[in-house]
């Protein structure tokens, strides 16, 4: 029996999935479910309950399964520790993030990261919030990065940073002359929002609600870049992280406008399992996100 067994039953239990282990472990369905009754032949009982739909474990199953969370923690902690003791720091950190952050927020801490520990590899998968979640839970990622975290019982959050929202226009739409904007004048404008499901979006019908506002999105889009165009043409005015326009703003292409009286923030936080043993090199790699970074100024 090797530790490999035991990773690959337990990504089956935490994803209820045959071909989903099979993609975190890089093998094939078949070889997931060879394993499982490879593993029940070595212990001379059933782990799965086969007799219905949906996956579930016998008992024997479930016991099977603690055993080798508690066999993988200690493996993974012997690791660890290994590569404290040689001052190693390497490996492969693989992040799963929002498009808006993994776009905007987060290349200048890679490139810092890497330059300090050029043994490292960085994967970056970009997601939509909820799947950066169910990455986590199922361990196909290390860390996970989202706006407006959630709280959740086996998710380990890790501020990051907050950035401010404001309301960016085309430069010839009469918003873009004030130096800044009175929310309750939103009103009369077209408006271009993210789709329902995504954080931001909930966080802006909640100020739209607080301003007692009743605006419809004319248009909806899934990402940062889609309403960034729509804005650029002129289709209409939204609310955005005001990390994400830099960029426009230099080019002259849009005009960021903050709003009057009062600054409306998006918490960004970094996600990891609980429980989980950090390798030198993720908390290495959290130490980097931990200290403000910010654009060198283009002249």
């Amino acid at each position: 029996m090797q530790i490999e067994n035991f990773k690959i039953f337990a990504d089956l239990v935490e994803t209820k999935s045959f071909s989903k282990a099979a993609k975190l472990n890089g093998i094939t369905q078949s070889a997931v479910s060879q394993q499982a009754r490879s593993m029940e032949r070595n212990f001379k009982t059933l782990m799965i309950d086969r007799s219905q739909k949906q996956f579930n474990l016998t008992r024997e199953g479930q016991r099977i399964y603690d055993a080798a969370k508690e066999i993988l923690h200690v493996y993974e902690k012997l690791e660890s520790e290994l590569q404290e003791m040689k001052k190693v720091i390497s490996g492969t950190i693989r992040l799963s993030t929002i498009y808006s952050i993994g776009l905007h927020e987060l290349p200048l801490y890679i490139k810092k990261f890497l330059h300090d520990f050029p043994s490292v590899n960085v994967r970056v998968e970009y997601r939509r919030s909820n799947l950066v979640y169910e990455d986590i839970l199922h361990n196909s990622v290390d860390f996970g990065l989202v706006a407006f975290p959630q709280k959740l019982r086996q998710i380990e959050m890790i501020p990051f940073r907050n950035d401010r929202l404001v309301l960016i226009t085309h430069p010839n739409h009469p918003l873009a002359k004030v130096a800044e904007v009175d929310m309750k004048t939103l009103a009369g404008h077209r408006f271009i929002g993210f789709d329902p499901d995504i954080p931001t979006r909930k966080a802006v019908d909640q100020i739209f609600r607080d301003y007692k506002l009743e605006i419809t999105p004319v248009m909806e889009f899934d990402n940062i870049e889609t309403v960034k165009r729509a804005v650029e043409i002129d289709h209409g005015i939204a609310i955005v992280p005001g990390a994400t326009v830099q960029q426009e703003i230099r080019q002259g292409t849009l005009v960021a406008i903050p709003f009057k009286g009062k600054e409306f923030s998006r918490p960004l936080a970094i996600l990891h399992r609980k429980g989980r043993v950090l390798t030198p090199a993720m908390r290495k790699f959290i130490e980097t996100l931990s200290v403000e970074i910010t654009e060198p100024k283009q002249v």
